[in-house]
Protein backbone atom coordinates (compact mmCIF):
# COMPACT_ATOMS: atom_id res chain seq x y z
CA UNK A 1 0.00 0.00 0.00
CA UNK A 2 2.90 2.42 0.63
CA UNK A 3 4.07 1.79 -2.62
CA UNK A 4 0.85 3.17 -4.60
CA UNK A 5 1.03 6.35 -2.02
CA UNK A 6 4.43 7.42 -3.36
CA UNK A 7 3.34 6.68 -6.74
CA UNK A 8 0.53 8.75 -6.10
CA UNK A 9 2.89 11.71 -5.00
CA UNK A 10 5.26 11.41 -7.79
CA UNK A 11 2.06 11.88 -10.05
CA UNK A 12 0.35 14.47 -8.53
CA UNK A 13 3.57 16.63 -8.24
CA UNK A 14 4.76 16.11 -11.95
CA UNK A 15 0.41 17.24 -12.81
CA UNK A 16 1.31 19.78 -10.87
CA UNK A 17 4.72 21.24 -12.07
CA UNK A 18 3.56 20.02 -15.79
CA UNK A 19 0.31 22.55 -15.20
CA UNK A 20 2.70 25.40 -14.15
CA UNK A 21 4.76 25.11 -17.43
CA UNK A 22 1.88 25.15 -19.33
CA UNK A 23 0.31 27.63 -17.93
CA UNK A 24 3.33 30.29 -18.39
CA UNK A 25 3.83 29.12 -22.06
CA UNK A 26 0.05 29.82 -22.84
CA UNK A 27 0.29 33.14 -20.88
CA UNK A 28 3.50 34.29 -23.24
CA UNK A 29 2.30 33.08 -26.43
CA UNK A 30 -1.34 35.58 -25.63
CA UNK A 31 1.06 38.24 -24.67
CA UNK A 32 3.02 37.59 -27.67
CA UNK A 33 0.06 37.38 -29.91
CA UNK A 34 -0.93 40.88 -28.18
CA UNK A 35 1.55 42.59 -28.84
CA UNK A 36 2.26 41.07 -32.43
CA UNK A 37 -1.52 42.21 -33.30
CA UNK A 38 -1.04 45.78 -32.17
CA UNK A 39 1.91 46.50 -33.88
CA UNK A 40 0.01 45.37 -37.14
CA UNK A 41 -2.77 47.14 -36.53
CA UNK A 42 -0.12 50.15 -35.98
CA UNK A 43 1.81 50.19 -38.70
CA UNK A 44 -1.41 49.63 -41.54
CA UNK A 45 -1.37 53.08 -42.47
CA UNK A 46 2.55 52.69 -43.82
CA UNK A 47 0.89 49.98 -46.21
CA UNK A 48 0.70 51.02 -50.09
CA UNK A 49 -0.25 48.40 -52.71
Amino acid sequence: MERAYRTMKRVGAGSIALGVIVLATGITAGVISIVNGARLLKNKKEITF
